[in-house]
């Protein structure tokens, strides 16, 4: 199945990430705290959240719900089939942030600063934390890849690499041929 496929990709793209097993299921932790599982048939993708993301989430995706453990909420539950890639990257990233330790969360800041301030246009958090991990900091650095290669990158989506590409243009650079 494509999706978990991609729930797979998304998962271990982020630092330190190991895939393993919980209960039977496939899971994804961070420094040995699991922050997402699928389910035994891979039909839904299970992520703790901060209760406040599970409350957005659900309102936001008709099809999730919230994710209760004794009587607590730790998460949310989505069916793969109908899951919005952007909304799972999304929530991949806050379960991440959620599970990782705080030091570890510190030290990923700064790739998105960099990202941020070393020439490159205004891509939205998520592609300019993937390009400062890549270490892709400034247009030039840009151009040395396909649009295939930045699209392969978590984080990076087609608007991200319109935006680069205009920018690019602006520049007198282009994308690297295939």
């Amino acid at each position: 199945m494509a999706q978990v496929a991609r729930v797979r990709k998304g998962a271990l793209a982020l630092p330190e990430v190991e895939e393993g097993t919980h209960f039977g299921m496939v899971a994804f932790a961070v420094r040995g705290k699991n922050f997402v599982s699928l389910t035994e048939d891979e039909q839904h993708v299970l992520i703790h959240v901060p209760t406040d993301v599970v409350e957005s989430t659900v309102v936001e995706h008709p099809d999730a719900e919230p994710l209760v453990r004794m009587g607590t909420t730790i998460g949310v539950s989505l069916p793969l089939a109908s899951l919005d890639v952007r909304l799972l990257d999304r929530l991949l990233l806050q379960g991440w942030e959620a599970a990782a330790p705080k030091r570890l969360v510190a030290e990923r800041a700064p790739a998105t600063a960099a990202a941020r301030t070393m020439g490159l246009p205004a891509v939205g958090r998520p592609a300019a934390t993937a390009l400062g991990l890549a270490g892709i900091t400034s247009l030039e650095k840009v151009a040395e890849h396909t649009e295939e290669e930045l699209l392969a990158l978590h984080g990076v989506g087609p608007k991200a690499v319109r935006i680069l590409r205009e920018a690019m243009a602006a520049g007198g650079l282009a994308f690297r041929a295939r």
